[in-house]
């Protein structure tokens, strides 16, 4: 995502030496390394975005995941999905749809490419047994929401065959335009939910981004409570900076875990923070730790 470091560029300058001082307040320094963790909780399916981590190559990386409980690795393609089988992993959100965040589904001239992508990909997805697709809504450039709403809508209307023959759930993810991503449609979880009102299939939901929702309008776990059965998917990540997700931000994640194991999800919350301490695979192992209530 388009924050400090970009995920369309996925390049990382981050090293991978030692680990800097444990958070002491959530998680002690015993916890952290490179060791395979204690066994998880099992109440979050945990992901991971790959984008996050570009400097390690990604078989190296399926390999540290396994190691530290998480299912998925995720925001990957068709051609990485024989690595992921190799390792046991899936991929929790595909991602690869044309026109990517700026170009998507609330502009009608977008939608033959859009749709031929998800007839074209939904099988293979399935084959694999990966469950979810990635779309956007694109940027409004003038457009009202009501129009981009009814836009967005017959695109999806348009996808939802396919998406229910083969089992796969396409997830539109709700971004920041006040930051990160300036213009974005789909940035408010109340213009989501009415969407997924008007497309009216259970194989369409949201992908509620926990940091982005944090930026735009706050209110994280009384939304989640009140918007749950929309939601297919979760991200994480520090506010501000989208960093680790520990003390040195203003979300208190266990609590936020809590209210989404509450509401009876049983998809994925991917850690989707840019890691800033120099051991950036211990940062991955803290949160997946700090999220596993």
């Amino acid at each position: 995502m388009k924050t400090k470091v970009s995920r369309r560029t996925a390049i990382q300058h981050l090293g991978t030496g030692a680990v800097a001082l444990a958070f002491t307040s959530q998680l002690p320094a015993s916890t952290l390394g490179a060791e395979p963790t204690a066994k998880l909780k099992g109440r979050i399916r945990h992901s991971v975005c790959k984008w996050c981590y570009g400097k390690i190559p990604l078989e190296e990386f399926c390999v540290s995941a396994k190691q530290m409980g998480i299912e998925s690795v995720e925001l990957l393609e068709v051609r990485d999905f024989p690595l992921l089988k190799k390792h046991d992993l899936v991929c929790g959100m595909v991602s690869g749809v044309p026109g990517g965040i700026e170009n998507g589904l609330n502009r009608v001239e977008n939608h033959d490419k859009i749709v031929q992508f998800f007839e074209q990909t939904s099988p293979k997805v399935a084959e694999y047994g990966h469950p979810n697709i990635i779309c956007f809504s694109g940027n409004r450039r003038g457009m009202s929401d009501e129009q981009g709403l009814d836009n967005c809508a017959a695109g999806l209307k348009r996808i939802m065959p396919v998406a229910e023959k083969h089992k796969v759930t396409v997830c539109m993810e709700l971004l920041n335009s006040k930051r990160d991503h300036k213009d974005y449609m789909c940035d408010h979880t109340a213009w989501g939910a009415e969407l997924c009102r008007r497309v009216g299939s259970e194989r369409f939901k949201l992908l509620y981004d926990i940091y982005h929702m944090q930026i735009m309008e706050g209110d994280i776990i009384a939304t989640i409570r009140e918007n749950s059965k929309y939601i297919g998917h979760y991200h994480t990540g520090g506010v501000p900076g989208r960093n680790e997700i520990d003390e040195t931000q203003e979300i208190y994640y266990p609590v936020v875990m809590q209210a989404i194991v509450a509401t009876g999800f049983k998809g994925f919350v991917a850690q989707e923070f840019i890691p800033k301490r120099p051991d950036i695979l211990a940062s991955l192992k803290q949160g997946i730790q700090i999220c596993d209530v």
